[in-house]
């Protein structure tokens, strides 16, 4: 690489005759003024070439490999959504018209007195159509006595085509905010979630929650496992011990998985 000073630059380029007529001295003065802007341009061209030729190819490797890492990691959270949203549900609490004829099979016809009490989320524990979820979800559900009471589940199956069956409580427990639902899946084919343990886990893995907050399917926020052997109050009052906490954004219909 070749720099040049920029005195030697005015010298090479300013004229060494003198004159001392006005006509000479403007002609001077205007050429003085392009000299000192073409020197310019060419300092900031020569410096420009020599930053860009001063950055270690080693640097310029490490960026790449940046840019390449984050990709990967882009892709595998997409990855991660596509394969496992499939398998959490949408649970809708609803109470039907006391005069609806029940059928095997709950609609929310949109003409009928239906009433959408709430909604959570749910994941697929098996193919027979067993499904997971809170007991505060179905609190309503396992505590009414109307019979007017009624959950809606929303699936996606394995074709990627979307459906929804009613969802016959089959089990709770208060103490531990969990329940389970069972649906007639005749004709079509679950995808039951990829099961994990929690002793594995440690502080500053990432985590994934997954599920249906506000009744909005299918939303994905992203964070870490902040702490591990937390304490939180079931909805009967007692204490559930070995929660998980973490910085993802949950709201009220979420599930978590952590990957």
């Amino acid at each position: 690489m070749v720099t040049l000073p920029l005195a030697s630059l005015h010298s090479s380029l300013l004229p060494t005759t003198p004159s001392s007529s006005s006509s000479n001295k403007s002609c001077l003065n205007t050429t003085r003024r392009n000299s000192i802007i073409l020197a310019s341009s060419i300092l900031a061209s020569f410096l420009d070439l020599s930053v860009s030729n001063t950055i270690p190819s080693s640097y310029k490797l490490a960026r790449a490999l940046d840019v390449d890492e984050f990709q990967e990691q882009e892709d595998r959270v997409v990855h991660l959504f596509q394969e496992t949203s499939p398998s959490v549900v949408l649970i809708r609490d609803i109470e039907i018209d006391k005069n609806f004829e029940s059928t095997n099979e709950v609609m929310l016809p949109k003409d009928e007195d239906v009433k959408i009490e709430g909604t959570g989320s749910g994941f697929v524990w098996d193919k027979a159509g067993h499904i997971v979820t809170n007991y505060h979800v179905i609190e309503k559900l396992a505590t009414n006595a109307s019979g007017l009471q009624r959950c809606k589940v929303l699936f996606v199956d394995t074709s990627g085509n979307s459906f929804s069956k009613e969802g016959k409580l089959i089990g709770f427990d208060p103490a531990y905010d969990l329940a389970v639902l069972k649906v007639d899946v005749e004709g079509n084919e679950l995808k039951p979630v990829m099961l994990g343990t929690s002793r594995d886990l440690h502080v500053g893995q990432c985590c994934f929650a997954i599920g249906n907050p506000y009744g909005y399917e299918n939303t994905l926020t992203t964070g870490v496992v902040s702490g591990l052997g937390r304490e939180i109050p079931s909805p009967n009052g007692s204490a559930i011990r070995g929660a998980i906490q973490t910085d993802a954004a949950i709201n009220a219909g979420f599930d978590t998985l952590n990957v």
